[in-house]
């Protein structure tokens, strides 16, 4: 890539490493797309992240309870069984003996017989002894409105948990990102501030030489040692960034912290800016999605509170054995149906003050929605704010890295010629070191400012 400043074959290593500025960080405006590495991250993330699989399982509940809600309208089979011993208590005295035995002593008599023996009275005990009862028992519901209700609320909160998922995906994606992007950064800070090491430390070796010349005080050898110590410290400084923002990704990625991370050049697309300055929060976002389904939770609730004198009605069916000592036969066997029928006729008012706590709940809901969409509008509109001060950031960063580059090259040749002062030098390398890393980090924060704004204005996330 050719300087946009001629530089003289006397200033060879300084055009060299400014040409390696320019290619380094002069091809993040190119509107190519090359995001391999970071999309690779995302898929691995979405994949492996422990909070987003929690919310996924909190899904797979939603959905269980939603088949729970179905099965209330399908028929019901249970198996019940007894068995009673029984002693005591109260009987019952049948006197048999008082009522048959004068009538067998007048047949005795007139049969000249004892064919018709007296007989003793009769005492039952009424609880019964050993005595079992087993049964197979079918209920199925006939109007039920609470089932209908129930039903309709299962899937609605099933819709809020999976937008609760969509919601955290979202962040999450934005989360990996914006932590890649400060990898990005810092790793590409290092690289700047080393070719600025190779700049100090030719800087140290021209200073020397004029030292040795007579055309520079020792002390300038002090000087130009001092600057590449600062350097050296700068450099150690962006490394450890660097480390601390590969931990951050590995652990949104829930990967070993210290898993090396690739590094990938992601060029700004310009173009992509401007469409996503131009759009409109959608009212499919899911956070407006989220308040939409637990307002409908609330209208359902209130619905159903309001049909509390809606009668119940269930029918059921017995098939069973019951008898003493065990006894199974076709006096022993049974079939029994029957109806089950109910209606609220006086509760205290319960009803009533249900009702009205199901109004004051659905209103606290569309409260909030209102609240949430008035908060996503603001924060678009911040947010698109941000995205335009970093771009104009950005581009005044990148005036002022031309400038610094064409000051550079005239001050480090009238240097090696001895008409410049260290100082002079040591100024103009400090203000070109300064613009690259100014125009490297507002290019990245624009680029996290872009992820958060794509963010806002997710309507759905795969």
């Amino acid at each position: 890539m050719k300087s946009m400043f001629p530089i003289k074959h006397s200033n060879r290593p300084i055009r060299i490493l400014i040409q390696g500025f320019f290619l380094l960080i002069g091809l993040q405006t190119t509107p190519i797309q090359a995001q391999q590495v970071l999309d690779t991250y995302i898929k691995e993330g979405l994949a492996n992240n422990l909070v987003l699989q929690e919310k996924n399982a909190s899904l797979e509940q939603s959905l269980v309870a939603l088949r729970d809600a179905k099965s209330y309208f399908l028929p019901s089979v249970d198996f019940g069984a007894s068995y009673t011993l029984a002693e005591g208590g109260r009987t019952i005295a049948f006197p048999v003996g008082d009522l048959l035995n004068p009538v067998y002593s007048t047949l005795n008599k007139l049969t000249a017989s004892n064919s018709f023996p007296q007989i003793a009275n009769v005492s039952e005990q009424l609880l019964p002894d050993n005595f079992y009862d087993t049964r197979f028992r079918t209920t199925v519901p006939v109007l039920n409105t609470d089932l209908i209700y129930q039903n309709q609320i299962r899937k609605e909160q099933v819709n809020w948990t999976n937008n609760q998922v969509e919601i955290y995906r979202a962040s999450l994606i934005q989360d990996i990102r914006v932590a890649y992007f400060n990898f990005c950064a810092a790793h590409t800070s290092i690289e700047i501030l080393t070719k600025s090491l190779q700049l100090v430390e030719q800087n140290l070796k021209d200073t020397r030489s004029l030292v040795e010349n007579g055309k520079r005080l020792p002390a300038a050898v002090l000087r130009a040692e001092s600057e590449l110590e600062q350097v050296k410290s700068l450099l150690t400084e962006a490394k450890l960034k660097t480390n601390n923002a590969a931990y951050y990704l590995n652990f949104l990625v829930n990967r070993p912290l210290d898993q090396e991370v690739a590094f990938e050049q992601i060029p700004l697309n310009i173009s992509r800016v401007d469409q996503l300055l131009l759009e409109d929060l959608n009212a499919q976002n899911p956070e407006l999605r989220a308040m939409q389904s637990m307002e409908r939770i609330q209208e359902t609730v209130l619905k159903s509170g309001k049909n509390y004198w809606i009668p119940k009605l269930s029918t059921y069916a017995d098939l069973g054995s019951q008898g003493f000592d065990w006894n199974f036969d076709t006096q022993s066997r049974y079939l029994l149906w029957g109806l089950n029928f109910s209606v609220p006729v006086f509760q205290g008012g319960r009803n009533q003050n249900q009702i009205q706590r199901n109004m004051l709940g659905l209103q606290a809901v569309q409260r909030q929605k209102e609240l949430v969409n008035q908060k996503l509008n603001l924060n678009l509109q911040l947010q698109r704010n941000e995205v335009k001060t970093l771009l104009a950031a950005l581009q005044s960063a990148e005036k002022k890295l031309v400038s610094a580059t064409a000051y550079l090259n005239l001050v480090d040749k009238a240097f090696k010629d001895g008409s410049q002062s260290l100082l002079e030098y040591i100024d103009a390398r400090n203000q070109y070191t300064q613009a690259a890393l100014l125009k490297n980090i507002s290019s990245y924060k624009l680029q996290m400012s872009l992820a958060q704004l794509e963010r806002q204005l997710t309507t759905e996330t795969n």
